[in-house]
């Protein structure tokens, strides 16, 4: 539900929306920052630690903005690992280890995750000229199949992925990619006002409307939620 998405005032009951989430909207919408407060409810509803992985240079030219909520000293940052990486091979390689850890985290978020797989090396690695296409559904499968190992080997816990990347429309682009693997999808939109509508998109996956829409902004280098109503 789009409240795991920011600040939580009291505890919810986490809807069952699968085990790979994706999150699109268009550039400069704040993505990384209600991927960040997702991270941050799920290290605070858990003892198990987080992994946030994304590129460095690209956080630290745009940092999330957190809600003012937030105490930056807070220890809840520490069972939040940040991982760096180039490209989706070192994606691959954190996902072929998946099954060596002790404990598992409770989520892991991958920020701009189309952004790691260049086009020209993707079609030269496979020989082919949809070779990004085939590298993304091969990394989604790796994703998908450590999250399933790891819970036959810890059956009482659960561990979610939750990717970001760009939207063309109302859809995020390379939508056919996404919908083999991926049965929950969060869209955002602009409402011409400064501020920005987020929802669980049903319509992606021919279900139809009617879900719960948070409005927030960013423009003060804050995450503000302003209100959640129904559509």
């Amino acid at each position: 539900m789009v409240e795991q998405f920011f600040p939580l005032t009291q505890s919810i009951e986490p809807e069952s929306i699968g085990p790979l989430i994706l999150l699109s909207g268009p550039i400069c919408c704040g993505k990384t920052s209600l991927l960040f407060q997702f991270a941050i409810n799920c290290a605070l509803d858990s003892s198990s630690e987080v992994v946030f992985i994304c590129n460095k240079g690209k956080l630290e030219s745009k940092p999330p903005f957190l809600s003012e909520a937030i105490d930056p000293s807070s220890d809840v940052f520490e069972r939040i690992q940040m991982k760096y990486v180039e490209d989706y091979e070192d994606i691959k390689k954190y996902f072929s280890a998946f099954h060596l850890h002790v404990r598992f985290p409770s989520a892991v978020i991958i920020d701009d995750f189309g952004g790691f797989f260049n086009d020209r090396y993707c079609q030269q690695k496979y020989g082919n000229a949809r070779g990004r296409d085939l590298a993304m559904v091969r990394t989604l499968s790796l994703c998908q199949d450590a999250v399933s190992h790891a819970k036959k080997l810890q059956p009482h816990k659960s561990c979610t992925i939750l990717l970001s990347d760009l939207q063309q429309g109302d859809s995020p682009q390379l939508l056919f990619i996404y919908r083999r693997l991926i049965k929950c999808f969060f869209t955002i939109e602009g409402d011409g006002s400064g501020s920005y509508k987020l929802k669980k998109n049903k319509s992606i996956l021919g279900c139809g409307e009617g879900s719960r829409v948070a409005k927030y902004n960013i423009a003060l280098q804050y995450l503000v939620l302003e209100d959640i109503i129904e559509e």
